[in-house]
């Protein structure tokens, strides 16, 4: 129990090649009479932050945000967006309750010396046998031109100084086919494909692949997936028991997430929860668990936890929570987003309870 808040665990689109489709293609809707394979939760309670930004001496953190989460060996591990002073990186922690996140150590990684790494992911590549960590950075592969998507691995994942070196898996340059830019990458596998996607700021949702035994290498396909009013950090599962898949993606302003299902990952996606009104998780559907004092409008950013870590990132629709960046709508007047202080909670559905 925490601040009266219980944290529970069960541990046809269109296809173009080595380039993505352009504006005004059109992505067909899945059959809108489908039985949803999810109930998106009435009221989501959420926790008093579990990560702040640390002070210390040398590069005080000024926000926590982007956190990417898996359970193994009896601890948490935790690998987030870190902004400092005079760079934007990814920092880790670990530990065995989330009352005690706050307090565990914190590590900056060293996978590059780029002085901008961050949006992490992470999942266990079971083919491979090696945990990956995917994220976005700027820097470090000559002449690029966009941000890269990178990544490092690792087979000792509480060893913040085990991971690889970053290496690209598209690095901006003339081969790469994204042609509107992309931001905030992310990776589901299912039994013969490794997906990629990502968003443009254009409202458009991307998705590449390839095929799972050329993981990481070989994403030359690539295609829209959904065009909507939709901003940035997709995420994308299967739901358990289901054999269906959710995605959830970010919108601005106040943000909030709208989420569409799908029968598979090369499939068109069918709204779930897409307004502001009515949304996955947003302003409209949160409010601070029992004893809890009141700290954030916005969800932004978040990752569920899952049923398991590997790359088929399941989660169990029976059993949601959500690992989110929040603050209050009223801090961010006057301030630019680099300045905002964003800090990481959890949601559950309220249904749940104290």
């Amino acid at each position: 129990m925490f601040h009266g808040f219980l944290i529970m665990m069960s541990f046809s689109g269109f296809l173009v090649l080595g380039n993505c489709l352009n504006a005004g293609e059109k992505v067909m809707p899945a059959n809108p009479a489908a039985a949803p394979a999810i109930t998106v939760p009435a009221m989501w309670e959420y926790s008093a932050p579990l990560l702040s930004p640390e002070k210390r001496a040398q590069e005080p953190s000024l926000c926590q945000k982007d956190p990417t989460v898996v359970f193994d060996g009896g601890r948490w591990h935790v690998f987030m967006t870190v902004r400092l002073p005079e760079r934007t990186v990814t920092e880790y922690c670990s530990f065995e309750r989330w009352e005690d996140a706050d307090r565990a150590p914190r590590t900056i990684l060293k996978v590059s010396d780029s002085r901008y790494f961050c949006a992490p992911q992470v999942f266990y590549f079971a083919p491979q046998k090696k945990w990956y960590l995917i994220y976005q950075m700027k820097g470090g592969v000559p002449g690029a031109k966009k941000m890269q998507v990178a990544y490092s691995t690792t087979t000792t994942l509480g060893d913040p100084a085990s991971w690889t070196p970053a290496r690209p898996i598209l690095d901006g340059g003339p081969g790469d086919p994204r042609t509107e830019g992309g931001l905030d990458y992310w990776i589901i596998c299912d039994e013969q494909r490794a997906y990629l996607f990502f968003t443009s700021l254009n409202g458009k949702l991307w998705r590449m692949w390839t095929k799972l035994e050329d993981f990481p290498n070989g994403f030359g396909h690539c295609e829209l997936a959904l065009q909507a009013a939709i901003f940035e950090a997709s995420h994308t599962y299967r739901l358990k028991g289901t054999g269906k898949y959710l995605t959830f993606v970010e919108q601005d302003g106040r943000r909030y997430f709208k989420a569409y299902l799908a029968d598979r990952l090369d499939g068109p996606w069918t709204p779930l929860a897409d307004t502001e009104a009515k949304p996955f998780a947003g302003a409209a559907n949160i409010r601070p668990a029992p004893g809890v004092e009141a700290w954030t409008d916005n969800v932004s950013h978040g990752e569920l936890l899952r049923d398991g870590n590997d790359q088929t990132l399941t989660v169990d629709p029976g059993n949601l929570r959500m690992v989110f960046q929040g603050m209050l709508e009223k801090d961010k007047a006057g301030k630019g987003y680099g300045q905002f202080v964003w800090r990481i909670g959890l949601l559950a559905p309220a249904a749940a309870g104290p």
